[in-house]
């Protein structure tokens, strides 16, 4: 993996195998079942490091073609949310074809686990957009390779809470890093979007003396942040301007950009967001060059991925709590990584992942004695 990897390849005009080359895929399969309606596509990007595991997104893609590129992509982050999480995984990720709100079924569910099945275990799968842990149920009963079960079934539920505190532990390794010093109290935290993670971010911070600013589009979310947690609250786009010590993108991706860097008061960026730079070398560089400390947003948000890793092994929730701690020394690395090679934190994070793969590849090789 060279530094072509710090910029996802754009996907098209390429045949099908030049695309798979291009972001380096293992495998890529195809499922359909005409009886139950199932089109979907699972990609399996690395497995150097363990099967490959990320959830089953269902979402209403426009083309195949648009299905192909968001499972090429999302696999392929998760080979390095893995690896710089220090978990013994792979990158993997699926999608279904479909509308969630009106195609769902048992027959759509159940011929996917087949699918999965068949993989003998290269490929894990999670619940993801559009899907939950009920469909996590009904894939289980064709494949023994899913996580993020209902607990009545030895799973962990929902994986919010353990991103959200992933997050907030890696907020305190920022503030370490920039302040001296990695407690919350005094300081002030800007959260963009109060969704399932962002409202349990506020309450960590809240919890542990923090101050926080709000959005979200949903005005009750807001108006409960306010009352329970002395929330201040302001407008979407306001939360851009805010005064702040950390701002906390949770909701939608790409929200740092060419128009929104400029205006950030704030000296760290830390949220659960997915894909949170519009580009990630031009907009990681501008955020370095205001002074802004970035926390990766495929390290920081890692919990809920370490979180139902834990069901491999027979759940246990305080050990899987423990284990996202640790997300404050994954954070803190990928700082100083940037900081003593004078890079931004988005090619320290790269570089701390490309790391772990490379010489894990290299032992495993010295000491089984294979060629692969």
């Amino acid at each position: 993996m060279g530094d072509e990897a710090t910029r996802t390849p754009e996907l098209t005009g390429e045949s099908l195998f030049e695309r798979i080359a291009q972001t380096e895929h293992e495998q890529v399969v195809f499922c359909y079942n005409k009886a139950a309606g199932l089109k979907a596509i699972i990609a399996i990007h690395d497995t150097t490091l363990g099967p490959s595991l990320g959830g089953v997104r269902m979402w209403p893609y426009k083309s195949e073609q648009e299905a192909l590129t968001d499972v090429l992509r999302l696999s392929r982050a998760m080979t390095f949310k893995a690896a710089a999480a220090g978990l013994n995984l792979g990158g993997g990720k699926a999608v279904i074809i479909g509308d969630s709100k009106v195609e769902k079924s048992e027959y759509l569910f159940r011929a996917f686990g087949r699918f999965i099945e068949s993989l003998n275990g290269r490929y894990i799968t999670a619940e993801d957009v559009g899907t939950t842990v009920w469909d996590m149920d009904t894939i289980s009963t064709e494949t023994r390779y899913v996580t993020g079960l209902v607990t009545s079934k030895g799973g962990s539920g929902d994986p919010s809470p353990f991103t959200a505190f992933g997050v907030y532990q890696g907020q305190r390794a920022c503030l370490e890093h920039v302040f001296g010093g990695a407690s919350l109290r005094g300081r002030t935290v800007a959260i963009q979007g109060l969704g399932s993670v962002g409202s349990h971010l506020a309450k960590y911070i809240h919890e542990n003396g923090g101050k926080l600013i709000v959005t979200d589009i949903k005005p009750e979310a807001v108006e409960k942040a306010v009352k329970n947690f002395g929330a201040v609250a302001v407008s979407s786009e306001e939360i851009y301007d805010a005064d702040c010590d950390v701002f906390a993108p949770c909701a939608l991706g790409a929200v740092l950009n060419g128009d929104t860097i400029p205006r950030l008061k704030c000296k760290i960026v830390a949220g659960s967001a997915n894909n949170q730079l519009a580009d990630e070398i031009k907009h990681s560089e501008a955020l370095s060059e205001r002074g802004i400390i970035y926390a990766p947003d495929f390290v920081i948000n890692a919990g809920g991925l370490m979180n139902v890793y834990e069901e491999l092994e027979g759940y246990n929730r305080e050990r899987a709590l423990q284990k996202v701690a640790r997300l404050f020394d994954s954070v803190r690395l990928v700082l100083t990584t940037a900081r003593d090679s004078e890079i931004t934190t988005q090619k320290a994070a790269y570089e701390v992942a490309r790391q772990r793969i490379r010489v894990l590849k290299n032992i495993r090789h010295t000491y089984l004695n294979r060629i692969d």
